[in-house]
C-alpha cells in the first residue's frame, strides 16, 4: 500500500501526534467543523460534558491533510482509531478532498455519528460558549482546545466565522 492521506479539522492540526511526510492546506466538501461532540473524556466529564470538534454533513471544512508514508499505515491508523474513537463517536471514512493546488486525493477522516448519544446537535455560538466555559477533562481545559484551535486556524490563514465568535463568547466571561 503507498503514501495515504490524513484530513486533520481540529486538534490534529495543532497536535497532529504522528509522522508524516507532507501537510497541506486541504478542504473537504460535505463536511463543516462543528462544536458538535459532547466530550465526557478528553474535554469534560458525563456530569459536565464539554464540547470538542466534529466534522457535521453541510457546507465545507478547510484543514490540513498529512502525508503518512504507506509504510506507517498500521500503525498511524492504530493510532488515530485510540485516539479518535475513544466512544465511538465518530466514523471513521475515506474522503474525498481537495488539497491547496486544487489536486483531489482521498483522506482517512473522522465524521460525527449524528445518532451517537454525545452528538449534540447544531447549536448557535452562545449555547456552544456556554457548554466549553468550565469543563474540564483529562487533557485539560475545554476552554483551551477551543481557543488553540482557533489560533491555530488563524496562524494557517483559515477563517471558521463560526468557531471565532465562540472564542471571543469564552474570552469574555
Amino acid at each position: 500500500m503507498g503514501d495515504f492521506w490524513v484530513f486533520g479539522y481540529g486538534s490534529l492540526i495543532w497536535r497532529p501526534g504522528f509522522a508524516h511526510v507532507e501537510t497541506r492546506r486541504a478542504r473537504l466538501h460535505g463536511f463543516r467543523r462543528a462544536l458538535c461532540v459532547r466530550s465526557y473524556v478528553h474535554r469534560g466529564t458525563p456530569e459536565r460534558p464539554g464540547l470538542v470538534l466534529g466534522l457535521d454533513r453541510g457546507g465545507s471544512c478547510v484543514g490540513l491533510a498529512f502525508r503518512v508514508p504507506g509504510d506507517l499505515r498500521e500503525e498511524v491508523v492504530a493510532y488515530l482509531r485510540q485516539r479518535e474513537l475513544v466512544t465511538n463517536v465518530y466514523v471513521e471514512r475515506i474522503l474525498p478532498i481537495t488539497l491547496d493546488h486544487g489536486e483531489r486525493v482521498e483522506g482517512l477522516s473522522y465524521v460525527v455519528d449524528r445518532g451517537h448519544e454525545q452528538y449534540a446537535g447544531r447549536l448557535d455560538a452562545g449555547h456552544a460558549a456556554e457548554a466549553v466555559i468550565g469543563a474540564v477533562g483529562q487533557s485539560g481545559r475545554n476552554e483551551e482546545y477551543v481557543l488553540n484551535t482557533v489560533e491555530h486556524l488563524a496562524a494557517l490563514g483559515i477563517r471558521d466565522h463560526w468557531l471565532e465568535d465562540v472564542a471571543r463568547r469564552v474570552k469574555a466571561a
